[in-house]
């Protein structure tokens, strides 16, 4: 009989501080300041390698250079438009504007893929050095071959190693029009006489600047989601 009693004596104690002890548990916790939740957030490697590995590329630094030669060949031609307005050369004036136009494209496309490698687009803009019509045509005429057959396939070659596709895009797209600006100046040269009493448009087509005199050649400009593809300029 004494030997139950100590037993039952025994376990209550042991019930007794099992609850003190779980009520002074509970106190504490109940006690503490809720913790403020923290998202795990993972940058993509994407955006990671675009920004920390190519801003130091040959090619960003081409990308600028061109960037800064197509911000000049906006204003110039402009510039050369509008002493060819006041000389006469209408139609010479349009395709000066057209050039214009196609530029300030070319510009804009070098921008993006520079913005997307972690950089930001910087140009110097100088002021264009206007004389005649025929000396400005000339002038234009050497600018746009170096491009062609020297600036823009270094670029190009410096792209492809690095594997730059957006690059390689957009020096692509700049090229392939500024070949055609070099003909379509040296079309206008050899027949300037004829040129001065024409007037017409010429089309630009708004992804890659390419231009042409022929609106039917504006079939190979990409597609965009709405209206046309391609400027029609006077």
């Amino acid at each position: 009989m004494m030997s139950s009693l100590k037993l039952y004596s025994t376990i209550k104690k042991t019930g007794t501080w099992t609850i003190l002890a779980s009520l002074a548990t509970l106190s504490v916790v109940s006690c503490r300041q809720p913790e403020t939740p923290q998202a795990n957030i993972e940058s993509s490697p994407l955006e990671t390698q675009e920004v920390s590995t190519q801003p130091d590329s040959p090619t960003l630094d081409n990308l600028q250079k061109a960037y800064n030669g197509e911000s000049n060949a906006h204003v110039m031609y402009l510039a050369f438009a509008n002493k060819a307005d006041e000389e006469g050369y209408q139609k010479l004036a349009s395709l000066f504007r057209a050039a214009a136009k196609a530029e300030e494209i070319h510009r804009d496309n070098h921008a993006k893929v520079i913005e997307t490698m972690g950089a930001l687009p910087k140009n110097t803009i100088t002021d264009p050095q206007v004389k005649s019509t025929p000396e400005n045509l000339k002038a234009a005429i050497k600018g746009e071959s170096y491009e062609r057959d020297t600036m823009y396939p270094e670029f190009i070659s410096q792209a492809k190693i690095e594997n730059n596709q957006a690059a390689l895009q957009t020096l692509t797209y700049a090229q392939k029009a500024e070949a055609q600006h070099a003909q379509l100046y040296t079309e206008a040269k050899n027949n300037l006489d004829s040129w001065r009493t024409q007037t017409g448009p010429f089309y630009v087509c708004t992804i890659s600047g390419e231009t042409t005199i022929q609106k039917t050649a504006t079939a190979e400009c990409p597609a965009v989601e709405e209206g046309e593809s391609y400027l029609e300029v006077n």
